[in-house]
């Protein structure tokens, strides 16, 4: 069984964790806003039911270790939407994902969340490269992963969307220390 990275990064105004069963009313709230999910080519989520059940059914924890986190606003300890790490194992890949509730957009929370997934990444996981995948009209997207050092490389196409490709690499990484 890999190493448990439950409880992630810590960063000035977030804490990363694992989602808890009593996160689905803050997991669909997140997840039924179509404006939050115009960009991501996944169903709204009908209820606080089938957010648990996602919460309950996420298998990463178990199969890599690590995955995507809550975000947790320390000021007020709410639930503000996720960000963290997917292994994909059919493409051997590692990304870099967040998202968040419409009313903490504009902040810079997805990218102080982003940057300390990145950094857990590499100085805590050891990985070797990380990508970010956006759709060509989310350039709010672009520019996080862009502030996270991750940089344009190529595109490719899932479910006939266009997507675009953001890398980082371990050179690149350590080139920033």
């Amino acid at each position: 069984m890999p190493t448990d990275h439950r409880n992630g990064p810590e960063t000035a105004r977030l804490i990363h964790r694992a989602f808890r069963p009593d996160d689905a009313p803050a997991v669909f709230a997140l997840n039924s806003d179509p404006e939050v999910m115009r960009y991501t080519a996944e169903p709204l989520l009908t209820s606080v039911d089938e957010a648990l059940a996602r919460i309950q059914n996420y298998p990463d924890w178990d199969t890599v270790g690590y995955g995507r986190w809550a975000c947790v606003l320390k000021d007020t300890d709410e639930v503000i939407g996720f960000c963290g790490l997917k292994h994909f194992a059919d493409e051997d890949l590692v990304d870099v994902g967040y998202r968040l509730r419409r009313e903490f957009w504009g902040r810079g929370l997805a990218t102080e969340a982003a940057r300390a997934s990145v950094a857990y990444g590499f100085d805590v996981l050891g990985l070797q490269r990380i990508e970010g995948h956006a759709l060509p009209e989310n350039t709010a997207s672009h520019r996080v992963l862009e502030k996270c050092a991750l940089r344009p490389d190529g595109e490719f196409f899932e479910r006939d969307l266009r997507v675009l490709r953001f890398v980082i690499d371990r050179a690149g990484y350590d080139a920033l220390a």
